[in-house]
C-alpha cells in the first residue's frame, strides 16, 4: 500500500473511531478513562460530564451522547484523595 493510502486508511480509522466514542453513553465512558488514568497510577482528579457550550479551559478527555456532551479532566490539589465526579 502507498504511504498516501495508509495515510488515507488511518485519517479514516481515526475518524471512524472517533464516531464511535461519540455514541457511547457518558457514564459509561466517563467510568472506561477513569479506569484507564487508575491504571496509570494518575490520582487526584475528577472526571466531569458537562454540555458542550459549558466547556470552558478545561481538558476535554472525551465525547459522549452524540457529540453533545464532554467529559473534562481536572488536576485536584495533592492534599485531596482521588475522586472522579458526575455532573449531567
Amino acid at each position: 500500500m502507498s504511504a498516501g493510502r495508509m495515510g488515507c486508511a488511518v485519517m479514516a480509522l481515526t475518524m471512524l473511531s472517533t464516531t464511535v466514542w461519540a455514541q457511547k453513553p457518558c457514564d459509561e465512558l466517563k467510568s472506561e478513562i477513569d479506569a484507564r488514568l487508575q491504571a496509570k497510577d494518575i490520582r487526584n482528579y475528577t472526571l466531569e460530564i458537562v454540555a458542550n457550550d459549558a466547556v470552558k479551559d478545561q481538558k476535554v478527555v472525551g465525547s459522549c451522547e452524540g457529540g453533545s456532551k464532554k467529559i473534562v479532566y481536572m488536576r485536584n490539589p495533592a492534599s485531596t484523595s482521588g475522586t472522579t465526579a458526575s455532573t449531567p
